[in-house]
């Protein structure tokens, strides 16, 4: 969008586009945080688990190391 367009746009449009950026942001940030949940849950596994589950404790560590925001 060029720069003299922006004027252009109602308010109601812009409104619109706010919030729509907000929501995007709030559910950004609760995946984030149910990743970050699961995460820690499947540190908390035994090893038995994890084989019932086929992942090894390498796998566990690889996938806990990630940042909460990669999502």
């Amino acid at each position: 969008m060029r720069a003299y367009e922006r004027s252009i746009i109602p308010p109601v449009e812009q409104a619109k586009n706010r919030r729509t950026w907000i929501l995007s942001w709030f559910y950004r940030l609760a995946l984030a945080s149910e990743r970050y949940r699961q995460r820690r849950d499947l540190a908390d596994l035994t090893d038995e688990q994890l084989r019932d589950v086929g992942l090894t404790r390498r796998d566990v560590e690889r996938e806990c190391a990630k940042p909460f925001w990669d999502v």
